[in-house]
Formats: C-alpha cells, structure tokens, sequence
C-alpha cells in the first residue's frame, strides 16, 4: 500500500500493482480498495491503481474534517497528476461513478482514454423532472438511518449491494461488506451522502467525451434499466453491458465475466500517445 499527501495535507491510500494501461479503480460509499480484490488477476496486463477515496478504508485520519464529491474528484486528479498517468481508464462504481465523472470534466481528463461506470446515476434524488434516482423519502430514510443507528444501516446496506436473495456462494463476502461498511465514520458518510444528494450530473454527462462502458446489474436495488438507458442516451460516446445475475456490484458478484469486459473495452480503445507520435 501507498499514500499520496494531497495539498491540505491529507493522505490518501493506493495500491499501485502491475504493469501496462493504467486502470483507475474508484469504489462506492462506505467502500474501499479491497472491494476490487477481484480484479487482482488483471494485473498481469494492466497497472492497476485502486484508492481508497478520502474518509474511506486507509484513507480515514482521526481529525480529518468532513468531505464533498469535489474534494474526492480533485485528490483522484491530483494523484493522477503526480503518477503521471497516461491513457488510463477510469472504472467508477457508484459514489465512485461520480468522482470519474467530476474527474473527466476538470484538468486530469487528458490523462483518460475511456470510463467504466458501474451502476449509478447521473441523480440520485428525484424530484419533479427526475425519476430515475431515489424517491426523496427514502433518500431521508437513508440519511437518518446513518445518523441514528449506522450499524444497522451499514449491515443492511452490505448485504443490500447483491442480488437478492442473496445465495449461499455469496453469504461470506455479503457479510464481509456489512462489517466493512460498519468501519466507516458515521458523520463522514453522512456528510458524503449529503454531497452526491446534492449533485446533479445530467449537464456535465454530455461534455464527456471519453467512450464510456455501462455496467448495469440486472438485479440491482439501487438503480433499475432506465438508468443505464439514460446514461447510454446522454453520454456522447457510451454503451451498456447487461450482468444477469448481478446487484450493485458486479465486480464481485460476476467477476471472471467483469474482468473479462474489462479487458475487451480496454482492448478496444485507442492509445492517445500512439496517435499524437504517429502524428508527430
């Protein structure tokens, strides 16, 4: 493990393994890194970099003040930066989803040749135009059950993130991800969750131009079909992939098949250095 000290002095944690087209792996709220442990295996073709995003796994400090979507984006873009990263894929799952897409609009883009967003929305509370979030009622229930009682909340939510029911094969790691959820800062969370409520991604989607996979799980409890279509829709350059027996987390729900899509998105994209030394 590593860390990068951002500007304000926090440190943010990453692993940095493999070798080859970086991929850039952003997790959800009240994840971290090790979410991703299942994509390890891509390392013998690619350099995958996964960061705990402030406020979550080793990137959490005693002290550390409360945190928006911004300042998620900007330390992201700022170890970017000073990894120097070259035509990397960026791959958002959920809260993740929106940190990529802050990232992809501000001055790291250039550094990205494509994204992956794994099942979110460009809103994520509804309101009189808007129906493919959450109902405003239940977005409250979320934020009071993180302030009242985050240890129920946290356990209901690790087991919420797969196909329900959830299956004998996948009771270990669903248990796994409720005790990891229940690490976390109950007033970090709160204070995240407040952020991306606040957010409305629809204007930046369009200014995107990066190619840009849709991951949807089929069986999702979060986010149903028309979020992705939405997204397929809105984005300039963008496709779906449908996984049938998945949740909120493909990455490890259907792994080998993940990786497997990874490795044919990344295969298909262009390397910008290659084109700019062609023109050269």
């Amino acid at each position: 493990m590593r860390h990068f000290t951002t500007a304000d002095g926090a440190r943010i944690a990453y692993a940095d393994e493999g070798a080859g087209r970086p991929l850039v792996l952003l997790h959800g709220l009240m994840a971290h890194k090790g979410f991703f442990a299942r994509q390890a295996e891509l390392a013998d073709t690619f350099r995958l970099i996964s960061v705990d995003l402030r406020g979550h796994g080793d990137s959490r400090a005693d002290g550390t003040a409360l945190t928006s979507i911004a300042q998620l984006a900007r330390d992201v873009s700022d170890l970017a930066d000073a990894l120097e990263l070259e035509d990397a894929i960026g791959i958002g799952w959920s809260l993740g989803a929106s940190v990529l897409w802050r990232v992809l609009t501000g001055p790291a883009a250039p550094r990205f040749a494509g994204a992956v967003v794994v099942d979110m929305t460009a809103r994520v509370m509804n309101d009189e135009s808007w129906t493919l979030g959450l109902t405003p009622d239940a977005c409250d229930a979320r934020s009071a059950a993180m302030r009242d009682n985050f240890a129920n909340f946290s356990s209901a939510a690790g087991q919420n993130i797969f196909a329900q029911p959830v299956t004998a094969e996948r009771r270990e790691i669903a248990d796994w991800a409720s005790a990891e959820f229940a690490r976390n800062d109950p007033a970090m969370i709160g204070a995240i969750w407040a952020s991306l409520m606040a957010e409305d991604f629809r204007p930046t989607l369009r200014r995107i131009q990066h190619p840009t996979l849709i991951v949807h799980g089929a069986h999702s409890q979060l986010y149903g079909a028309g979020t992705a279509e939405h997204l397929a829709e809105t984005l300039p350059d963008a496709r779906i992939v449908r996984f049938d027996q998945s949740g909120h987390a493909p990455q490890l729900e259907q792994p080998e098949l993940f990786n497997q899509i990874l490795r044919d998105f990344a295969a298909g994209l262009p390397r910008t250095r290659q084109v700019e030394e062609t023109n050269s």
